[in-house]
């Protein structure tokens, strides 16, 4: 009895530790009701859910038991069951205790996963639009039949098992009879029959319901070319639900007259019709009016139904509204053709953010317990009065790089608390020697933004990276303890600690919450250690998403979460979805596959998504401080009906619209993965007319990543890129994809492009009057513009780029390729893809060293976009590029941290000093790094080959043998000095 009761206590203590610490957190973060509304409607249905099931069934045995016949009829079947009973009676009791509470218990969990469901019932909102079928507004589908499905779906099941239950007690004690009865006598006691056949005509009265209720839900179904109700649906499955309503309500009815009348003949009768109902009627007739009337006419008979699921496509995904436009797409690059979109052009974004990242770190991780996430964010920031899009970075903790004589607990969680402060570099304009030209940067921070903000706070406590608690606070007075930064600073010995001020953990200032997370976490630490004070607060839960998630489980979250300064503090922002699987006629979607690209894949699995969604809004933005954690939801589309019905839950969870600042405003952005379903769907719901959606021959596909090493490679991810398109007055930051042919066809050829407008911006409270406008161009049929794989081929077939790459992978480099920019300027299409080079040993960060282009079947490959783009357009682009002047020009704002000496890299991990502190000392030692002899003979080597083309193009023999002379001697040299590297290195 002591072990037990000890055991009990722990259990408690443990099962305390989870439930009250999380009170805790929703109590510090403000969101007390979210938690405890959950938890109660959790608590309300498992508890009806117990209660229906194990009551129901309890009294099922029960009656069934009281009911029993005092003298069983001798047979040889009752003698057999008289073994049976005499081995079941001992444990008659339990059985008849435990069985309803094991089924009860099953059943509550599964009425408590329903609370979201029930909810929204309970706060249903109107649509303000009727199906085209029942006329029924379109809240019914989406709040009520849900939960009405759930509550006759549970219900047939507890009658199911009471059944059961009764069923077999009355056998087993004699109130019912199997075997041969005598001559006219029942197999049945009065007592038996009547709770049967009344289990039974309930059981029946709520098939009915399910029947009826099915016909609602087949403007849901998934069918073989679109969603919703089809001809065979509306003209034979809903009047066959309609009949097989009425058959079980009138067999239920017989159940009701055995009960008083002792003959079961009737409801045997009825049973048996009520089956062959279901055949004839519900499965055969429908399929012999598909098979006969509808397939040999299906253009004409499904037209109705399929202009029905096209309209409620177009309004359940938001793209109804898609401007789109004819675009005679030229494929012929003349002389100055860019000279009309030149705030584009000069805008082209060369800086790939999923393949800097290494970049970043090696200029600007500066300790090596901080790191950059490896996809980066693109946004945008004022810069001396214009706009810039910008690739920018969190510095974030990174444990990890400690080395393992550094790690303990005091460490861990006391002293590396934090990451520390911002970095961004200009996107269309690179940095000397092709590293990014950073604007801000440093520790402390220094830069463009730090002066555009007057200061921001630096301090990165909550980041996608930190997954660990830390400890923070302490008295006035204490001397700091959580680490800022090194410095040379004899007086702070040689860094800079810090004491976190705000409030962004639970307290655990008390024993009885440094007791309760010791138990959550197990660490005996927080009960002994000096450092956890009565100003202590305890962080966790500090990935952003993971925060939103919890405040807000009734939402789908985008993938990506991105940083951005705003207003004195870095802001995680994430976007947020209401959604659903229950809009009429609306296509399903699984938004796993719909989201799925070339980032979701290096990313590894996405978060938790809906399997299938028919309805999607953006109707949330949300905000997570990374210096205390605050979580901010603004209510981003007020119109949307599941919004408000949640917002009649939580009133107190969501702000509204004009609570959001100038300066958070100008860096929202249109959602990723909501244009990647919108995209997605508008590959086959461009095309608007039933006949043409029903030959499909139209239909459009997404295309696959060109630049993807990947056996199967994904799709190509959407970019944001400031650009202006045709007929739009001015230039705006965007997101942007494109289209090839459908079908089984590997002929890439471009079909379409589609840009939304992301820029929300910069008037507080006010989203601008374009934000989220998709347009969309569609290319002549009879027209052949390169698609991304082709141009892809063009580049890495053609002659010339494909030997100059060859120079540049001599020795220890080795060519990554950057994303492929699409964008319409010149009156065609314009590809650009920005070329780095990278060592493959010792350090390894990409510098972007080319710049492919192509414009039709034309191509450029230079060192900047700017000439490149002369090379094609017949030697003047009529523009100039970001990247356009000196090295001098293309200086960054804001250096790198630590100074480099030409021809020398530094390491990929700082070094440590014997001091165990780290250093940001580059590493001058070898170690891949290319010399300036190296550097100067692959340069001579690719004007000898440039060179060479030109004179051969030219005819002129004697200029191309010279030409080829010098390749071949800039080739010796090359080689000459990595061995030269190489042996220095060893």
């Amino acid at each position: 009895m002591a072990i037990i009761a000890v055991a009990a206590v722990i259990a408690a203590l443990l099962l305390l530790a989870q439930f009250w610490t999380e009170v805790m957190w929703f109590g510090q973060l403000g969101f007390s009701r979210v938690i405890w509304t959950e938890w109660g409607m959790r608590a309300a249905l498992f508890t009806a859910g117990f209660v229906i099931m194990a009551g129901t069934v309890f009294w099922s045995f029960t009656a069934a038991y009281r009911s029993r016949p005092i003298y069983a009829p001798s047979t040889p079947e009752q003698a057999t069951l008289d073994q049976y009973r005499e081995a079941v009676e001992p444990l008659r009791r339990v059985v008849m205790i435990a069985a309803p509470v094991l089924v009860g218990f099953f059943a509550g969990v599964a009425a408590s996963a329903q609370w979201r469901t029930v909810l929204l019932a309970f706060n249903s909102e109107s649509f303000g639009q009727s199906d085209p079928e029942f006329g029924m507004d379109l809240g019914f589908f989406v709040f009520l039949l849900p939960a009405m499905r759930f509550t006759v779906g549970f219900l047939i099941s507890v009658v199911v098992i009471a059944g059961i239950a009764g069923l077999v007690t009355h056998y087993l004690y004699g109130g019912l009879r199997v075997g041969p009865a005598a001559a006219g006598g029942p197999r049945t006691t009065a007592a038996a029959r009547v709770h049967l056949a009344v289990i039974g005509a309930v059981g029946l009265l709520l098939i009915a319901a399910n029947y009826w209720l099915d016909r609602y839900s087949l403007l849901t179904n998934t069918n073989d070319r679109f969603d919703g109700a089809s001809y065979a649906d509306v003209h034979a499955v809903i009047p066959a639900k309609g009949i097989l309503t009425v058959v079980a309500v009138f067999v239920a009815a017989l159940f009701i007259v055995t009960a008083f009348r002792g003959d079961w003949r009737l409801p045997a009768i009825g049973v048996g019709l009520m089956v062959v109902s279901a055949i004839a009627i519900g499965g055969i007739y429908p399929a012999v009016v598909q098979r006969f009337q509808v397939n040999p006419n299906a253009q004409e008979l499904e037209a109705e139904y399929i202009q029905r699921n096209i309209d409620a496509t177009l309004s359940a995904f938001d793209i109804e509204d898609v401007e789109k436009e004819q675009y005679d797409a030229t494929t012929e690059a003349q002389e100055g053709a860019l000279r009309s979109d030149a705030e584009t052009a000069a805008s082209i974004r060369l800086l790939d953010p999923q393949i800097v990242s290494p970049s970043f770190r090696q200029l600007q991780q500066n300790k090596q317990y901080y790191n950059f996430d490896d996809s980066l964010s693109v946004d945008r920031y004022e810069i001396d009065g214009e706009s810039r899009d910008t690739v920018i970075a969190v510095r974030e903790l990174n444990l990890d790089g400690l080395g393992q004589d550094q790690r303990n607990w005091v460490n861990d969680h006391t002293v590396y608390t934090h990451g520390y402060g911002v970095v961004a570099a200009f996107g269309e304009q690179p940095g000397p020697d092709g590293r990014p030209a950073f604007f801000e940067g440093g520790i402390p921070s220094q830069g463009a933004i730090s002066e555009l903000e007057d200061g921001y706070e630096p301090r990165i406590y909550f980041s996608p990276s930190t997954d660990t608690y830390s400890i923070v606070g302490a008295p006035e007075g204490t001397k700091a303890w959580e680490l800022d930064y090194q410095a040379d600073d004899e007086e702070n010995g040689g860094q800079v600690n810090t004491t976190f001020t705000g409030d962004a953990g639970p307290s655990v200032g008390t024993f009885g919450s440094k007791l309760l997370y010791a138990l959550k976490f197990g660490e005996e630490q927080l009960l002994f250690s000096d450092r956890v004070t009565s100003e202590s607060q305890i962080l966790y839960d500090r990935d952003p998403q993971a925060r939103v998630s919890k405040v807000a489980p009734w939402l789908t979250l985008d993938n990506k979460v991105y940083p951005a300064v705003v207003d004195g503090r870095v802001k995680w922002i994430v976007d947020a979805y209401t959604t659903t699987d229950a809009f009429p006629y609306s296509t399903s979607t699984p938004l796993d596959e719909a989201v799925a690209d070339t980032l979701t894949t290096q990313s590894g699995a996405p978060i938790e998504l809906p399997e299938e969604v028919n309805y999607i809004r953006n109707s949330v933005k949300a905000t997570v401080d990374a210096y205390d954690g605050s979580v901010d939801l603004y209510a981003w589309d007020s119109d949307d009906p599941i919004l408000k019905a949640w917002t009649n839950i939580f009133p107190a969870s969501i702000k509204p619209l004009d609570k959001i600042s100038g300066d958070l405003m100008s860096h929202l952005r249109y959602p990723e993965d909501l244009f990647k379903v919108q995209r997605t769907l508008l590959s086959q719901y461009h095309v608007t007319d039933s006949a043409e959606f029903f030959s499909g021959q139209d239909f459009w596909n997404n295309p696959t990543d060109p630049t993807s090493d990947a056996a199967t490679a994904p799709l190509q991810p959407p970019y944001y890129l400031t650009l202006q398109m045709p007929g739009q007055e001015q230039s705006s930051f965007s997101l942007t994809s494109t289209f090839i042919p459908g079908g089984n066809t590997d002929r890439e050829v471009l079909t379409g492009f589609l840009a939304a407008d992301a820029d929300a911006g910069d008037e507080a409270g006010k989203k601008a009057e374009d934000y989220g406008k998709l347009r969309l161009l569609e290319l002549p049929r009879d027209t052949t513009v390169p698609g991304p794989g082709q141009v892809q081929n063009n580049f890495d077939s053609n002659p010339t780029i494909s030997e100059q790459l060859n120079i540049l992978q001599i020795g220890a480099s080795t060519v990554r390729r950057g994303n492929q920019l699409t964008l319409p300027v010149g009156g065609g299409l314009l590809y650009v893809q920005p070329v780095y080079i990278q060592s493959t040993g010792g350090t390894q960060f990409p510098l972007l060293r080319k710049v492919l282009v192509a414009f039709g079947d034309n191509i450029g490959f230079a060192d900047t976009l700017d000439e490149a783009l002369d090379q094609v357009f017949d030697g003047d682009s009529g523009i100039e590029a970001g990247d356009a002047g000196t090295a001098e020009d293309q200086a960054p704002i804001a250096p790198p941290d630590g100074e480099v000496t030409p021809g020398a890299e530094p390491t990929a991990e700082p070094t440590t000093e014997p001091s165990g502190e780290a250093t940001t000392e580059p590493d001058t030692g070898g170690g891949g790094g290319a010399t300036p002899e190296l550097d100067a003979a692959l340069q001579e080597a690719a004007d000898a080959l440039a060179d060479s083309d030109a004179a051969q193009r030219e005819g002129d023999w004697a200029a191309y043998g010279e030409a080829q002379d010098r390749l071949q001697q800039a080739l010796e040299d090359a080689i000459a000095a990595e061995e030269a590297q190489s042996g220095s290195a060893g």
